[in-house]
């Protein structure tokens, strides 16, 4: 076939003299799952995007929020789209909000000013292992504030991103047949840390009782591995598993770029993506790569 195009539909764009990204900035790290990140501490704009993808055809990027400063998170907004009008990209934002604040009605007022935002990423509160799981946890999908604040999202025509581990999958299920006008997206594939075969199974379990809801797609990305190189023999499985549980109409590929380059580098990863994806018809590939972006982030 001709050449996919592509959209990334999860990375994120920084300059560390005009962002206010308290992760990225000073000495210390906070704890990753990638563990050091020290390499990414440095400014990552659209050359440097074009730079690592110059190899892959990238057609246009969903920008996820890089977890800006929480006192001011519509000033993300407002930085990425001077930012799209200078340089092309990106073409959609995922832009910051919480949805258990009080403040959470103004803010997604004010990012909703902003064409190119589509929809909102907040990291709920989650458990640290599946052993701790407590229900309705402050923060948490499953609290009052919580779901009163994701109800605003239909009002301005706003999708959910979110980011947890496989062992709360459960509760986005249960959100999402409560609010089925509202698009959900699961980030970095439910997060499969364990790659044992148990670790897998209950990860699977997780994801397809999340596939089950019409109004949950699923992002293909942020699958490395720390200390380990990313393989198509170490990811295909993973990769397929996802597509057999949500189907190829609600997948995408993503790069997590930069964040991502702490595991691998950006054609590893894309073209990792191809050749686990090869024996796919070519429809099933525009969509995974293309079309499902274009329709979920109305781009």
């Amino acid at each position: 076939m001709t050449t996919l195009r592509i959209i990334d539909a999860h990375q994120h764009f920084w300059d560390l003299s005009a962002c206010d990204l308290p992760w990225l900035s000073g000495e210390e790290n906070i704890p990753f799952r990638y563990g050091d990140y020290s390499a990414i501490k440095k400014n990552f704009l659209v050359s440097d995007y074009r730079a690592c993808a110059a190899k892959q055809n990238i057609v246009n990027t969903v920008h996820m929020e890089a977890e800006w400063n929480p006192a001011d998170p519509v000033a993300e907004s407002r930085w990425l789209t001077r930012l799209s009008e200078a340089e092309g990209l990106p073409g959609a934002i995922v832009a910051q909000a919480w949805l258990d604040r009080e403040d959470v009605a103004d803010i997604l007022a004010a990012h909703a000013n902003f064409p190119l935002v589509r929809g909102i990423r907040q990291k709920p509160k989650a458990a640290a292992t599946p052993n701790d799981y407590v229900p309705n946890m402050p923060g948490s999908m499953m609290d009052p504030k919580f779901r009163a604040g994701f109800a605003l999202l239909q009002e301005h025509g706003l999708s959910y991103d979110l980011q947890t581990p496989w062992w709360h999958l459960h509760e986005a299920a249960e959100l999402a047949n409560e609010f089925p006008a509202t698009q959900i997206i699961i980030n970095h594939t439910g997060l499969p840390a364990d790659r044992s075969e148990a670790g897998l199974n209950v990860w699977r379990n997780a994801i397809r009782i999340a596939a089950q809801l019409p109004n949950i797609a699923i992002k293909i990305s942020g699958i490395g591995v720390k200390d380990q190189p990313w393989t198509v023999e170490a990811n295909g499985q993973i990769v397929l598993d996802t597509i057999e549980a949500f189907g190829a109409d609600r997948c995408m590929f993503a790069s997590n770029f930069p964040v991502d380059s702490v595991v691998a580098d950006f054609d590893t990863i894309f073209d990792g993506f191809k050749t686990i994806t090869k024996d796919f018809s070519d429809e099933d590939r525009n969509k995974m790569f293309h079309d499902n972006a274009v329709r979920i982030y109305r781009l």
